[in-house]
């Protein structure tokens, strides 16, 4: 578990909380009252990604935001396997033990599959998606994932990753269209959980599985009509160099209630791009 002193309680003024689970402590917020909002990130994010949304949809709502396994201020174990399929499992027992009914996912990046493993699972427990840049289907034999998969989840990017922190310092500037959304503080923010080599192992393994967690990617996809009719608001940065307008598309698709707002000067980290800009569109969604 991670000494947090480092962290701007003006940015971050929630307390922590945790569930205990067979290989750590699994960090997460629980703010406000209300029909519940689970917030789930991905590589190399935590719960700080999601601070202005639970900021402005607290009060009305009850905003749950996990740090899964490895990341943020969870723990950090070394003998365990950060697999995607297995952070679901945490994430749905995290749902089950707060006893959260009728629940709005709100996912990004590896927080897509990760969290819609749990609609796809458990749609009758969901009302509404927030979908931004993400996926949920197998992309072995597409160059595009291959690349970025073989390259950073080899032993090159894990070397990077490891000695250097290099997801986290260098290609989380690279996934936001305008640097200056990332200031030093704020970016600091997202360096410090991942400060040690030995902190990183959810960071590097991630990469990799974009590949070879296809057989489980699949078996989502092959669920998606359990989701198909579920409200969806779809947030997409046009500017991300990892989620492009194809996935969009194939988003679109698939559900048959959907809104649709792209944000033309946005990339990868669209909460972290918009900040509390995010904020009317989700809560207009969510009223309606």
């Amino acid at each position: 578990m991670i000494n947090g002193a480092w962290i701007d309680r003006k940015e971050y003024p929630f307390a922590s909380r945790f569930l205990q689970l067979d290989m750590g402590n699994m960090h997460y917020i629980d703010e406000g009252s209300g029909e519940p909002v689970v917030m789930v990130h991905g590589n190399p994010t935590w719960s700080f990604l999601y601070r202005h949304l639970v900021k402005g949809l607290s009060k009305k709502y009850r905003c749950v935001a996990v740090d899964h396994i490895g990341f943020g201020l969870s723990d950090k174990p070394d003998a365990w396997t950060y697999l995607p399929e297995d952070h679901a499992k945490n994430l749905s027992r995290l749902i089950e033990k707060l006893n959260l009914r009728d629940i709005t996912l709100v996912v990004q990046d590896w927080g897509g599959p990760i969290g819609l493993s749990y609609a796809v699972h458990q749609p009758d427990n969901v009302k509404r998606l927030v979908i931004m840049n993400t996926w949920m289907w197998p992309v072995k034999g597409d160059a595009h994932y291959e690349r970025f998969s073989g390259f950073m989840g080899g032993p090159v990017g894990r070397f990077l990753i490891k000695r250097f922190n290099f997801f986290a310092s260098v290609l989380m500037k690279k996934f936001i269209a305008d640097p200056a959304k990332l200031p030093r503080h704020i970016h600091q923010h997202y360096l410090k959980p991942l400060e040690k080599p030995e902190e990183r192992k959810g960071c590097w393994t991630f990469p990799k599985r974009i590949i070879d967690s296809g057989e489980w990617l699949d078996s989502l996809w092959s669920l998606r009509d359990t989701i198909k009719n579920k409200p969806a608001l779809l947030l997409w940065g046009m500017k991300d160099v990892a989620f492009r307008e194809p996935e969009l598309n194939r988003w679109m698709s698939l559900f048959a209630n959907r809104t649709v707002i792209r944000y033309h000067q946005v990339g990868h980290f669209v909460q972290e791009e918009l900040g509390s800009g995010l904020c009317p569109a989700v809560e207009e969604f969510l009223h309606n």
